[in-house]
């Protein structure tokens, strides 16, 4: 075994934390200091290392560095200051590296770059980034519609990379198990092209035929290389997102996080504003605002469950309303997207259809009890919709979702001032408590981590085949389930620093419906205890036994 080549995999390295009896038998003698260390001590020496950072970006490279070096340190870290972690490692500070992946790129963390250029490749290129582990969790994006910001090219990565460091530390998800891929098909966005430190393909974005061929080609051979594969797609544009999804959702394991599991935690949301409130779901009229990828993603998810609550597919749809650019979304537009066109409305439902062009206009002529944000829009819940909207509802639902923080519809403070505290609010990027009128209002971080972590945890472990509705049901009622209605204030999701915790308790939700709908592979009489096994820990072992 070569003393280099153990210092040098972050899966093995232990850094000064080699004991004087390992650094003996695998050649380190003399390649470190002679201190040896704790875990302990250096997840304390390391904190104080990234406490002096002056800025979020700063604090981010620091810590991909340690991730480069070290898994077992980054985990530990991480997991101890999970709430003050998460920002950092993922979003908000995320968009900044993406922005800035070619100009900031020291290495490739494990990742896969496939490039639609050199198709042949892709099978060898799999097998180097997998470097002989057992991966049993892909993130892949092609970067289109990355976070709030947009198509970022090959740059888009990073969200890959950071979505697996949150199943981690949520959930235990094995870091030797899992790589992050991006399909590299070329980017629209000028300020790539242009720029000559871009490390992607420097053209337009390939369409049609050809793409079709090179994602099919990539989840073929995926399948094929790693056959218990749990496969997550991350950021794909709204003109792929959804036919990918609804080609293979029903063949392989596989996840889309913004059609799904957006629409997982918002349902969670309003499962628990519900159980606050005292109010039923079927009651409820939904007004989504943005009516992208994400936007419909959460509509058909919440339709879904209006369905599982007993009504039928007309008696449901008349729950829901959607809004765009273009105001209400009518069923004559001839731009409506597949997953628009269920939920667009008749004109003759309205007096006056031309008028309703904006969301103040919808609201006022709707009146909706939920209002949903993906709308990248900043400030468009303004006083004027929100008040109008809380005069025909006691307990509105507002979820400002767009992030990072310069896009969101509005301010957790804002909605419940203009709302005299009856507002059930969550946001998309972490908010500070609202103390107004003698109550601290707890805000919910409608954050797609606090979902996907368990569902993946849940799915891999009970050996799952598939992800069903069903499944995807079962984790929002138990996530929704968690919260404190008699609480003064209380919250509509559980905090960001429960995640471990509560990322169990949609695991277990997820693994028991799996079974119960016999989807497991591999037999399965304890469910508890298959997630329990599953779960990997940043601990040291022997470098003969990295599990």
């Amino acid at each position: 075994m070569n003393p280099l080549s153990i210092l040098n995999d972050p899966f093995r390295n232990k850094g000064t934390a080699f004991t004087e009896e390992e650094r003996r038998n695998y050649g380190l003698a003399g390649l470190l200091p002679p201190r040896v260390q704790t875990l302990a001590e250096q997840t304390e020496q390391t904190y104080a290392q990234f406490k002096s950072k002056s800025s979020n970006l700063e604090k981010r490279l620091f810590l991909m560095q340690i991730f480069n070096e070290n898994r077992v340190l980054f985990f530990k870290l991480f997991s101890q200051h999970v709430v003050e972690f998460m920002p950092i490692v993922y979003d908000p500070t995320v968009a900044d590296t993406i922005e800035n992946y070619s100009d900031l790129f020291v290495q490739p963390q494990n990742a896969a770059f496939l490039s639609i250029n050199d198709p042949d490749a892709m099978e060898d290129a799999l097998k180097n980034a997998a470097g002989g582990r057992d991966i049993r969790l892909i993130v892949v994006t092609d970067a289109e519609g990355i976070l709030g910001i947009g198509d970022w090219g090959v740059q888009g990565v990073d969200i890959s990379v950071g979505k697996l460091m949150v199943y981690t530390v949520a959930a235990g998800i094995d870091p030797s198990q899992v790589m992050p891929v991006v399909l590299d098909v070329g980017t629209n966005n000028k300020k790539l092209l242009d720029n000559p430190m871009y490390l992607g393909n420097r053209h337009e974005r390939i369409k049609g035929d050809r793409y079709t061929q090179f994602v099919d080609q990539f989840v073929e051979t995926a399948e094929q290389l790693f056959p218990n594969l749990y496969l997550h797609f991350e950021d794909f544009g709204r003109d792929h997102a959804a036919s990918i999804l609804n080609k293979y959702k029903d063949k392989i394991t596989t996840f889309n996080d913004d059609i799904q599991g957006t629409g997982i935690i918002v349902l969670a949301a309003i499962l628990g504003a519900l159980n606050i409130s005292k109010q039923k779901m079927t009651e409820q009229i939904y007004m989504c605002f943005g009516a992208g990828t994400a936007g419909a993603g959460i509509t058909k998810r919440i339709y879904d469950e209006f369905l599982q609550q007993g009504l039928s597919e007309e008696e449901a749809k008349q729950h829901f309303y959607m809004v765009d650019k273009q105001g209400l979304l009518f069923d004559d537009d001839p731009t409506l997207t597949p997953e628009q066109k269920p939920f667009a409305r008749n004109r003759s439902e309205f007096e006056n259809p031309e008028q309703l062009t904006d969301l103040q206009a919808a609201v006022a002529a709707i009146h909706p009890t939920i209002l949903v944000g993906t709308s990248t829009q900043p400030g468009t819940f303004t006083e004027e919709v929100v008040k109008e909207m809380a005069a025909h509802t006691e307990r509105p639902i507002i979820f400002p979702l767009s992030n990072p923080t310069k896009l969101a519809e509005a301010k957790a403070e804002e909605l419940i001032q203009w709302t005299d505290g009856r507002a059930l609010v969550a946001t998309g990027i972490p908010a500070p408590d609202v103390r107004y009128n003698g109550v601290s209002y707890h805000i919910g971080q409608a954050n797609n981590a606090l979902v996907y972590p368990g569902l993946g945890l849940g799915v891999i472990a009970s050996t799952a085949r598939l992800l069903t509705d069903e499944m995807i049901s079962a984790a929002a009622h138990s996530l929704g389930g968690i919260v404190d209605p008699d609480q003064p204030g209380a919250a509509v999701l559980p905090p960001v620093s429960k995640l471990d915790a509560f990322s169990q308790t949609v695991a277990l939700a997820v693994a028991k419906c799996a079974v119960a709908q016999n989807l497991n592979r591999e037999p399965m009489t304890h469910v508890a205890a298959a997630i329990e096994k599953e779960k990997w820990l940043p601990e040291y072992k022997d470098l003969g036994d990295q599990r």
